[in-house]
């Protein structure tokens, strides 16, 4: 394939033109945080597409790093993949090999790579540290989601980028490039990157006003956003540094725990439902008087016996209490019909209120393999009176289904005894 093939492929991708000085830095660091739906993954997908495509960066290869390895799949993987089909169009498979087991991609012209890795514990980053090429150098990497990541994780990362590439190839550079959804404004990566001007990085900074693809269901969308919940539309409609004022729970700590379950006093699950927004269920431990979130599943779009299945895979132990959203009685017999001890929880007035207060009251440990548990809690906040600007005791109704899943998961503790479990 010439370069002059390349180019055509990359018209007909569509890049828009406000990621260009990203496309083109060719410093060791780009971080891009924007708000939802501003398109920099879809570009940075596009761009090392047309990249490992180009003879003229033949001996270059990608590892694309999410906290969690499996989550690639259903992000990155899908998003790289989606941006072949786009630039190649029918002719994708002369041009591109994709495996699925492991996950990889391989441009057949040029012979470069595309692998996926995770972070979460010590046994995934030592394999960062052995990952060698046949053909070429690991040259780039791609955090998706970096607010997900610890400092040392990238570091990690960062440290495996080295060696002359001159005799390789001159056109090659190395380089991190980091997506994300800017969450709380104490973050490292606004430390770290942000506050201080340093000549090898690029900051880029995009909303869904700059996507001309967006579509106007979605801008829509977020205008209502805008008036419905001005804290949450900073940081999600215009990729703003999160605010910490309002936060409904503070008293917790990520950090590495035993998950098994006789590790705890009491071990149950809880389980938001959800479709369009996510269905969540989350592995609730409970130990001298302190909350343990221990595991999550969070999917998109998959009905109830797609999620019973990837229940099983996760080792969902059938025989521990789950307690889930009373509103979707049909959906808990799904789960009972299969095995499982799926329970209502009783609504009731206040209850909501009496949840949080019973979380409020207890320090709670989240591993750190709970992404979206982690995301959701340093987004979760009270609404504000449009009146006074006071916050009242009614959260906002919006990345909360993790949030929601942990009230369900502490009903027996909150409870005790009285508890009613409908059946």
């Amino acid at each position: 394939m010439t370069t002059a093939q390349t180019v055509e492929f990359r018209a007909s991708a569509q890049f828009n033109p406000v990621f260009r000085p990203v496309n083109e830095w060719r410093g060791r660091y780009r971080i891009l945080k924007g708000s939802a739906g501003s398109g920099k993954s879809v570009n940075i997908a596009q761009d090392y597409i047309a990249k490992l495509s180009d003879p003229a960066y033949q001996g270059a290869n990608l590892v694309v790093v999410r906290k969690i390895e499996e989550t690639n799949r259903d992000s990155t993987f899908a998003e790289l993949q989606a941006a072949i089909y786009r630039m190649f169009g029918p002719y994708a498979d002369r041009f591109w090999k994709v495996n699925l087991n492991p996950l990889a991609l391989e441009c057949k012209i040029t012979g470069n790579r595309i692998i996926f890795r995770g972070v979460k514990d010590q046994r995934q980053r030592e394999k960062i540290k052995s990952i060698t090429f046949k053909n070429g150098k690991l040259v780039w990497i791609w955090c998706e989601e970096a607010t997900e990541l610890l400092p040392e994780d990238v570091d990690i990362l960062d440290d495996r980028l080295r060696g002359n590439l001159d005799d390789l190839n001159p056109n090659l550079y190395y380089q991190i490039t980091m997506t994300f959804n800017p969450v709380s404004a104490t973050h490292w990566i606004k430390a770290r990157y942000f506050d201080k001007s340093d000549p090898d990085v690029l900051t880029h900074h995009s909303t869904y006003r700059t996507n001309r693809f967006i579509d106007p269901a979605y801008s829509r969308r977020m205008e209502r956003r805008k008036e419905e919940d001005p804290d949450g539309y900073r940081v999600y409609g215009l990729g703003e540094w999160g605010e910490l004022g309002g936060l409904i729970l503070t008293n917790f700590e990520v950090h590495n725990f035993p998950t098994r379950r006789d590790y705890f006093d009491g071990f149950y699950y809880g389980q938001d439902f959800g479709f369009n927004h996510a269905d969540a269920i989350l592995g609730v431990g409970w130990k001298d008087g302190e909350i343990y979130v221990t595991s999550e599943i969070y999917v998109f779009e998959k009905d109830t016996e797609e999620i019973i299945s990837l229940a099983r895979q996760a080792k969902i132990d059938p025989r521990v209490e789950m307690f889930c959203d009373s509103a979707e009685p049909d959906r808990i017999r799904t789960w009972q019909k299969a095995g499982f001890r799926a329970y209502p929880v009783k609504k009731e007035p206040g209850s909501v209120k009496a949840q949080i207060d019973f979380l409020k009251g207890r320090k709670i440990h989240i591993h750190p393999s709970c992404v979206n548990v982690l995301k959701e809690v340093q987004q979760w906040k009270w609404k504000k009176d449009p009146t006074t600007g006071l916050y009242i005791d009614e959260p906002v109704e919006f990345m909360d289904d993790a949030m929601a899943a942990l009230r369900y998961g502490v009903e027996r503790p909150r409870r005790g005894s009285s508890i009613e479990v409908l059946k």
